[in-house]
């Protein structure tokens, strides 16, 4: 009759057993996207003959007060900062996922108390027995306990294992998104420093054209004196002087503001930034090599920051499957257990031990982990396109900069020529104004279009500075 008993209970588990591993194959199949990684092999541009070696920051930039702004701000810029906690969560994150695939240890102990009902079986045994001969067992019956309780769900699918290096690659995306936010930081802080020497550079030559347009005034004026020309011309050049001076306020304004947008950056209340511009005309940029479009794959850190959350996101689906499938779990516990602690020290008769294990799995209701599952495909389609968008955005990047870069080139020689003509012209019609051969309209356009060209070199020179700076980034460096 035993034997029948036991006979039904292993054909009873084998039957359980079939179910779950039936169920567990049933896993559904969503249709999955495999991303793109080609890349065209050249930017089409001549700037991409050679193999670019990655540049840390540090050697690129050569001016010492640009590079001490830098250096100060990786140190107390607020953004970066909550970034690096960030990472370290990340990092607490794959410890706690590497500790739920191992056995969990735990020591308890209490004391307790239980009074059981006379008229039942457990109850007249406990009246019956005896601890010592004319010594019943203690009613209420106390209880104390001390023993260590372990726990371990056997990884057969690899769930909890695949759930640790998905967190692992997240940590890695994290690292890499700080990566990302330095080398923003960088090109943001330098393009800052260029636009505040052209500033400075535009108000040196306006403070340089107010002195010659009052020059000009005061010339005017003795021409009126002299009856050679009418009030009206000398009010016109004095309505440019006060314009002129108005420009300057407006520089100013801007001067302090870009000033203070760096010392934003560098995390810290606004004070003067040190700079020397006299020879920002002067700057030439410094020569980018592109090399092939394949290493955004290895520079980029937004590139390979969307390629590990794309790995972690098939690993989700992973984990998302093996809830399809039946999860084994063992138990056990050692320890002493006795109603008076006089006891707990008596061995083998206070001895506590034992050994579980138990196997559970879908069987019906599976709502719930078809969803967390076709959320896991979804994700991970989602990071495919996140990863083809970031590295085309790359790309793009990098051939609008490096036509950008050759473009300006070709303006700023325009430009230049432009500005030498435009010079020669204000002392070739300062001349024929006095020798009347030429209307005061004239001198008065000719300083305005000048000052005007000017300012559009230096504008062109500091969009220079600023591609260069654009390029380098976009070519994944900065960051190191």
């Amino acid at each position: 009759m035993k034997s029948t008993n036991n006979q039904r209970i292993l054909n009873g588990l084998g039957i359980a057993l079939l179910i779950l591993g039936t169920v567990g194959c049933s896993v559904p199949r969503l249709a999955q996207k495999t991303e793109n990684r080609s890349v065209p092999a050249s930017y089409s541009n001549s700037l991409d003959s050679a193999n670019s070696a990655q540049v840390r920051w540090q050697a690129f930039f050569t001016d010492p007060n640009l590079i001490a702004l830098i250096d100060t701000a990786l140190r107390n810029n607020q953004e970066l900062n909550i970034t690096l906690q960030e990472i370290e969560m990340s990092r607490n994150e794959v410890s706690a996922r590497q500790g739920e695939y191992r056995p969990f240890v735990g020591i308890g102990g209490g004391p307790g108390i239980e009074k059981t009902p006379r008229y039942t079986r457990l109850g007249a045994a406990e009246e019956a027995s005896e601890i010592k001969p004319g010594r019943k067992v203690p009613d209420p019956l106390p209880d104390f306990r001390v023993a260590a309780y372990a726990r371990w769900e056997v990884d057969i699918w690899h769930k909890l294992r695949n759930a640790r290096q998905a967190a692992v690659y997240r940590y890695l995306a994290s690292v890499e998104g700080k990566n990302f936010m330095v080398t923003n930081l960088v090109a943001e802080i330098a393009n800052s420093y260029y636009e505040l020497l052209a500033l400075d550079t535009q108000l040196d030559i306006l403070r340089r054209n107010i002195e010659i347009q009052t020059n000009a005034l005061k010339i005017v004026q003795l021409e009126k004196e002299a009856t050679r020309v009418t009030e009206l011309a000398v009010r016109r050049f004095q309505a440019q002087v006060l314009n002129t001076q108005n420009l300057q306020y407006d520089i100013q304004q801007k001067i302090v503001e870009t000033e203070n947008r760096i010392n934003f950056l560098l995390g810290r209340y606004p004070q003067p930034i040190v700079r020397d511009h006299q020879n920002f005309e002067k700057l030439v940029p410094a020569a980018i090599q592109a090399g092939l479009p394949a290493q955004l794959l290895e520079n980029r850190p937004d590139v390979r920051q969307a390629e590990q959350e794309l790995a972690a996101a098939r690993l989700d689906i992973q984990v998302a499957r093996a809830n399809f499938y039946p999860s084994l779990g063992i138990s056990a516990s050692l320890g002493v257990q006795a109603f008076n602690p006089v006891y707990l020290a008596t061995l083998p008769e206070s001895l506590l031990a034992s050994l579980v294990g138990d196997l559970a799995g879908p069987v019906v209701n599976k709502n719930a982990i078809k969803a967390t599952y076709a959320n896991a495909n979804a994700r991970q389609i989602q990071a495919v396109y996140q990863y083809e968008r970031t590295l085309l955005n790359a790309y793009m990047e990098v051939v609008n900069q490096l036509s950008k870069i050759s473009n300006l080139e070709k303006s700023y020689g325009v430009k230049a020529n432009e500005v030498q003509a435009l010079n020669e012209s204000i002392t070739i019609s300062n001349r024929l104004f006095s020798s009347a051969r030429a209307d005061y309209m004239e001198v008065l356009l000719t300083q305005r279009d000048a000052l005007e060209s000017r300012f559009d070199l230096v504008e062109t020179k500091m969009q220079q500075m600023n591609a260069m700076v654009n390029v380098y980034r976009a070519l994944g460096g900065g960051w190191k």
